[in-house]
């Protein structure tokens, strides 16, 4: 689960991952969510961050539920969570009930396809599950034309030991969007054929829309990273990550030069141009050319040009000699410049951007 790190002194940009604010958040969202159990969303190699050293931080923070998106995910976040339960958000893939068994892993099921194979390969021994069900959304879990067979015939998902009856709300991040209502009514009636196990419905939005959100389990993902969860008001998260990039070149540039692919940035006065070691092949996405902004100590420069693959542009014309030098460090994201501030600039979500972070960075775990 962990990605292979390059050397300090081999990197042209460093990635610091503060597994304590990690920690911290999931004490945050514990706190909101009461006496509600708090799971752990780290699919996706911990949102970009690292699974095996984040799922052992919240593991050692008391977090005991753990949820992937893939089977394979499960297997290498095993020996960093101990016995913690690990569950496949992604179901039940046909032949791997052998795999589920020798790992220790829960299926959620999202179909009656995969309720019924499950039957069939626990019938003689029960091993846990749980179920999901559509409320809306209309990607996994059981819609509603199948959860009307299990009210007229239980027996269609009986024998199974469910550990949890799952949704997952669309649109809980708008706080006026009547969508995150209607699936809270849906899945009230989803109790009513489905009662057993224990009922979770709040992702990191759901967390912070209140008591009747949260049931039995809350399973934030990416708030734990530090990426607001309530978009359009004051972030209640820590941050989580700093990147930054060295200066490997500096050019002077005249009225009427291009800079980067394409020629599309003109240079209208006398500038500096610094050139920095990362692009989109570390995850800095090509959406941020011309859009995208740095830091060097309190001094804000703007990208300038594309984002190539290897390197990008920043006109650091106004920045201090003393602290714009070749091998000096930018901030591309950190105390002046979150996660979500490059996802604006960028187009996306700090889902995007968290998850793109690439392999070549030099990656500092601070406890």
């Amino acid at each position: 689960m962990t990605t292979a790190n390059i050397p300090e002194n081999h990197a042209g940009s460093i990635l610091t991952i503060d597994l304590a604010a990690i920690a911290e958040n999931y004490e945050i969202l514990k706190t909101r969510l009461g006496t509600v159990e708090c799971g752990a969303v780290v699919k996706a190699n911990g949102y970009g961050l690292g699974a095996g050293e984040v799922g052992r931080t919240l593991s050692n923070a008391g977090c005991r539920k753990f949820f992937v998106a893939h089977l394979e995910e499960g297997i290498q976040l095993r020996p960093f969570v101990g016995d913690a339960e690990i569950h496949i958000l992604n179901g039940l893939i046909p032949g791997t009930g052998d795999t589920y068994r020798e790992h220790r892993l829960i299926p959620v099921l999202g179909s009656l396809r995969e309720v019924g194979a499950w039957q069939v390969y626990t019938k003689d021994a029960a091993l846990p599950c749980d179920v999901h069900v559509d409320t809306g959304m209309l990607r996994l879990g059981l819609p509603p034309d199948e959860l009307r067979q299990i009210a007229n015939d239980p027996d269609l998902i009986s024998g199974l030991d469910i550990k949890n009856i799952m949704s997952h709300l669309a649109s809980a991040d708008e706080l006026h969007n009547p969508q995150s209502g209607s699936q809270l009514k849906a899945f009230k009636q989803v109790r009513s054929v489905l009662p057993m196990g224990a009922a979770s419905l709040a992702n990191s939005s759901g967390v912070f829309r209140g008591d009747p959100y949260h049931f039995d389990l809350g399973r934030p993902g990416v708030a734990l990273y530090g990426v607001n969860p309530l978009p359009d008001t004051v972030n209640p998260m820590r941050p989580t990550i700093e990147l930054k990039a060295r200066i490997i070149q500096l050019r002077d540039a005249r009225p009427g030069d291009t800079v980067g692919y394409g020629a599309n940035f003109k240079v209208k006065t006398h500038s500096k141009i610094a050139t920095l070691a990362v692009g989109y092949a570390d995850g800095f996405l090509r959406s941020l050319s011309g859009k995208a902004f740095g830091y060097i100590g309190e001094h804000r420069v703007p990208l300038v040009g594309r984002v190539s693959m290897d390197l990008i542009t920043f006109d650091v014309s106004h920045v201090p000699v003393k602290l714009c030098h070749v091998g000096a460090w930018v901030e591309l994201i950190g105390a002046n410049h979150s996660v979500d501030d490059l996802a604006r600039e960028a187009g996306t979500i700090g889902y995007e951007v968290l998850t793109n972070l690439g392999a070549r960075y030099h990656r500092v775990y601070k406890n």
